[in-house]
């Protein structure tokens, strides 16, 4: 099947369906003829990026080009469930497998389903998100939070030899890792394949992130680690206001976009479309309109996304225009438009319900379970 039954979205004042178009086939151009999608050409894949410009592709009509970088990640996964962290033009730079990055996934083909209703797709990558998503639970510390990776010597690639966990875990990629664990069961459900050990993990995973986020690793300099709780789903309600309020001053350029990184005065594409639908996720509508246009200037004529840009030198850096930039814009697009039958992917209207959260503490044995907050 190569139809699109969809609407391309268009944001009013913003950007047109063409330019959105525009900005989708120019990550297609980019894309490997393994079906990989480098964030740039000639440079590095990883796989949390590579699902994110999949489903940007599938979004702005970019058919074919999407089934290729679905097909891709079939044909690398490794027997552990995993993906090498780094791979640049088919050699991979760094065998480590990072839990985030194989969690993804889930979202990836969920967002899918709700685009295509293609059951045979399904079928196909459900053993693959089963397996990634087993090893990603399998990684979870006792206080809740995921391990970040398993890092493998590079000849070995994940299939002998030493291997070691990462016990640390971080914010960012243990909220995204919440959301895929919602696509996940709602694929479950879909197939009829009940995962109650994903489940139990994102009940766990869900309180950590509500009421433990000093257990994570500090990188607090990073803007992700400030919105990305409620990007993931995890924190909903006065809390998500609350936290979004609090590092609003700290990161937020008015009339540019958001900081990557709290000391360098460097605004970034992707990391302010993903406060966008993090605004929106709550309600904020109007902010989120906002940031979105703001970062606007970062485009070019022809589609592409400069990464980011610094001042008060008023200049683009790096000398790069990115895939991961470009997809965030097309979903951000999206969600703000609510177009396609999966905008509701970042919001989390079309996931598995959030689970039933469960208080883990190191030294527990039995769990003691909490009302969840949705």
């Amino acid at each position: 099947m190569t139809t699109r039954t969809w609407n391309i979205p268009a944001v009013d004042g913003v950007l047109s369906a063409a330019q959105i178009a525009d900005t989708a086939a120019s990550i297609a151009a980019m894309q490997e003829p393994t079906g990989a999608v480098p964030w740039t050409p000639g440079e590095k894949t990883d796989l949390w990026n590579h699902v994110e410009a999949a489903m940007a592709l599938l979004v702005g009509g970019q058919i074919e080009a999407a089934e290729r970088a679905f097909a891709w990640c079939a044909e690398i996964q490794r027997p552990d469930g995993s993906w090498p962290m780094e791979i640049v033009v088919g050699e991979i730079k760094d065998a480590s497998g990072e839990t985030n990055m194989s969690a993804y996934l889930a979202v990836g083909v969920w967002h899918h389903w709700l685009l295509r209703r293609d059951r045979a797709f399904v079928n196909r990558m459900w053993p693959v998100v089963r397996r990634a998503l087993d090893f990603v639970v399998g990684m979870q510390l006792p206080w809740g939070g995921i391990a970040w990776s398993q890092e493998w010597d590079t000849a070995s690639n994940g299939t002998g030899g030493p291997a070691k966990v990462n016990e640390q875990a971080l914010l960012a990629g243990s909220s995204s890792i919440y959301q895929s664990l919602r696509a996940g069961i709602a694929l479950s459900e879909l197939v009829g394949d009940p995962q109650v050990d994903w489940e139990l993990a994102g009940g766990r995973l869900g309180h950590a992130l509500r009421h433990h986020r000093d257990q994570f690793l500090d990188k607090s300099e990073f803007s992700m680690d400030w919105y990305y709780p409620v990007l993931g789903g995890a924190v909903r309600g006065n809390a998500a206001v609350e936290l979004l309020e609090s590092e609003w001053d700290t990161f937020v350029i008015p009339g540019k976009g958001i900081k990557c990184v709290v000391q360098n005065n460097w605004v970034t594409g992707a990391e302010t479309c993903e406060l966008a639908m993090s605004l929106d996720a709550i309600g904020d509508h109007e902010r989120a309109l906002e940031q979105f246009a703001a970062m606007q200037h970062l485009r070019e004529d022809d589609g592409r996304y400069w990464t980011g840009w610094v001042f008060p030198e008023d200049v683009n850096w790096p000398d790069e225009h990115t895939t991961y930039t470009a997809a965030a814009v097309v979903l951000a697009a999206d969600e703000l438009s609510r177009t396609t039958p999966g905008s509701g992917i970042m919001r989390g209207d079309t996931l598995a319900p959030h689970f039933e959260e469960i208080a883990l503490e190191c030294g527990c044995h039995s769990p003691d379970r909490v009302s969840s907050s949705s």
